[in-house]
């Protein structure tokens, strides 16, 4: 399996393209750190261990 590493800018470019979205770029740069910063948390999020025999909560109650 190839593990090339995830290029944020890239991604960012791509997508605006995708969504005709127009990304001045005074932002870009912010656009940029913004999903690097929104990687590392949902990386955490991601490898947070879970045991086997958990089961969703049919209703939320905080």
């Amino acid at each position: 399996m190839n593990h090339k590493k995830f290029n944020t800018a890239e991604y960012v470019e791509q997508t605006a393209l995708l969504l005709n979205l127009n990304l001045p770029d005074e932002y870009r740069d912010g656009v940029i750190a913004n999903f690097e910063r929104i990687q590392t948390i949902a990386k955490l999020v991601n490898e947070f261990p879970l045991p086997e025999d958990i089961e969703a909560a049919p209703i939320f109650e905080p």
